[in-house]
């Protein structure tokens, strides 16, 4: 069974046995999920979050705010912004023609084990660096072939620069793609995870999947053609292990989007 069913499976034999165990005149403050093992993998969205050099950043205004004509408290605002800018999802309709929007990823492919792939310290010593398929035979070597309808995030050390547009897209001049420096994905490594593994999705702790001086987003061009989606700007990915933790991703349900904002948490072991 996969292990996205057996945690599903827990989570309500765990509901039923609380409700079992718990009075009406007892009510307990804990909840299904141990709060301890939860990891929050997204960015908040402000005016500093960061977007595509071209893209329109994200706004957010107040439209109601304070005591109403009718005594009581009430708050309402507005937002707008891109689809592909702060943590966010690439449904496979963002570069693969004809494959699935936003809202047509089955859920069960957004509840998975997660593995990390860990190249900061390579990152750390080149900008530009891109996963290889070395990379990821290594990580096997040590942990065994990546399991099927998994995760595979990137850690490449970015995160550490997330809130320094400059440090973090190599520029901060708006609309400026020409001197973007990040690391990202090689064709090799997209190739071999679209073709000889079985993943849900691909993320990473940077702008993009691609690294900054792409040209033809390969690594795009490449998993989203294959139906997978990615996952952009995941933050903490410090935080997890190598294997063991569930990932949850749950993008807003853009009809026909191409992508969108997306609340990650990973359930540690």
């Amino acid at each position: 069974m996969k292990l996205r069913y057996k945690i599903a499976g827990l989570l309500v034999l765990a509901g039923v046995l609380a409700s079992c165990q718990s009075s009406p005149a007892t009510p307990t403050s804990k909840g299904v999920i141990d709060e301890s093992k939860v990891v929050d993998l997204t960015y908040s969205f402000d005016d500093k979050t960061i977007y595509w050099p071209t893209a329109k950043p994200f706004t957010w205004e107040k439209e109601a705010w304070g005591q109403s004509a009718g005594g009581f408290w009430y708050t309402a605002a507005r937002y707008s912004a891109s689809e592909h800018g702060g943590t966010h999802l690439d449904a496979p309709v963002h570069f693969g023609e004809g494959k699935q929007a936003a809202d047509e990823i089955p859920v069960a492919n957004l509840v998975s084990p997660a593995v990390v792939i860990d190249i900061a310290e390579a990152c750390a010593k080149n900008a530009d660096y891109l996963l290889s398929v070395e990379d990821i035979t290594k990580w096997e070597s040590q942990h065994g072939r990546l399991p099927d309808d998994c995760i595979v995030l990137i850690h490449t050390g970015w995160g550490k620069f997330w809130g320094d547009k400059k440090k973090y897209l190599g520029t901060d001049a708006p609309g400026d793609t020409a001197n973007l420096h990040f690391p990202g994905i090689s064709r090799e490594a997209a190739k071999l995870l679209a073709d000889q593994r079985k993943i849900n999705a691909i993320g990473i702790d940077t702008a993009s999947i691609d690294y900054g001086p792409t040209r033809d987003f390969i690594a795009h061009q490449i998993l989203n053609g294959a139906n997978i989606y990615g996952l952009e700007n995941v933050a903490n990915l410090e935080k997890l292990p190598a294997t063991g933790a569930t990932l949850i991703a749950l993008p807003m349900k853009i009809k026909g989007g191409t992508g969108g904002p997306v609340r990650i948490i990973a359930i540690l072991p």
